[in-house]
């Protein structure tokens, strides 16, 4: 029988390499995808001695070919997918009276249109596997600034795109969830933090002190925490729970 299958976008660093790392522990094969070839193909390694087999693809997931290489070498090499964790996508914080439409562009195409065009192309699969989808928002949806407009934007579309899956899946048996981090300490909020330091002429300790007063938490949350919940949302413990956003932020966000 063929080892159950996950792919994880977004894997070469933060919350995809810990999540991608999190479910070799629970699946046979862990295939990580995105665009540093060098970062894929450590974390490939630390997969294999998680126990997992691993498959590294570099590939830029806004390009629309993208979707169909991955699934393709994913069912060529395993035969099956039956988990899907949506994670590539990072979005500058720009200013809302500021963005070109071509940013604007450049923003949804890897984070919205990158995991919309995958879950499409991997949706037979899935089917076929009973299998799980989660994607990837963030508290700007419902905590946007004029200086995160993007963000804001597009992790509100991700979130009522994610229910819309859900919605089919409730059919074809495919349960869908999207998962809403809070302020995780990942290299690339460190370096958000750091140009913030230096633009205000302040200490590193002061500008993350600042940043955290700023969300009302009283620590940065680790990319572990948020693949455990990734883990759990993807687990049969989680069979009869679909879309819904589970969202993990320290109690940054007081409500729903």
């Amino acid at each position: 029988m063929s080892p159950s299958v996950a792919i994880v976008t977004g894997a070469s660093s933060g919350i995809g390499r810990a999540a991608a790392l999190r479910l070799a522990q629970d699946f046979g094969a862990v295939v990580v995808a995105a665009r540093s070839a060098d970062q894929l193909e450590a974390a490939g390694r630390e997969i294999k001695a998680a126990g997992a087999e691993p498959l590294q693809l570099d590939l830029d997931l806004a390009a629309p070919a993208s979707a169909d290489t991955l699934v393709s070498r994913t069912l060529d090499r395993f035969g099956r997918i039956d988990a899907l964790v949506n994670v590539a996508g990072a979005v500058p914080g720009l200013d809302v009276f500021e963005m070109t439409d071509a940013q604007w562009d450049a923003g949804m195409a890897l984070k919205f249109h990158g995991a919309r065009r995958l879950t499409i192309r991997a949706w037979d699969a899935l089917r076929q596997a009973g299998g799980r989808v989660v994607f990837m928002s963030g508290n700007a949806a419902v905590i946007p600034k004029p200086g995160a407009a993007a963000v804001g934007a597009i992790n509100a579309a991700i979130e009522a795109m994610a229910k819309a899956f859900a919605e089919r899946g409730i059919a074809d048996g495919v349960q869908v969830n999207s998962v809403s981090p809070g302020a995780i300490m990942t290299g690339r909020r460190l370096s958000m933090i750091e140009k913030a330091a230096a633009s205000r002429n302040i200490s590193l300790d002061e500008a993350k002190r600042q940043a955290l007063n700023q969300a009302g938490i009283v620590r940065f949350g680790e990319a572990r925490e948020i693949a455990e919940l990734i883990a759990f949302a993807v687990s049969p413990r989680a069979r009869w729970m679909t879309g819904t956003v589970l969202r993990m932020d320290g109690g940054e966000v007081k409500s729903t």
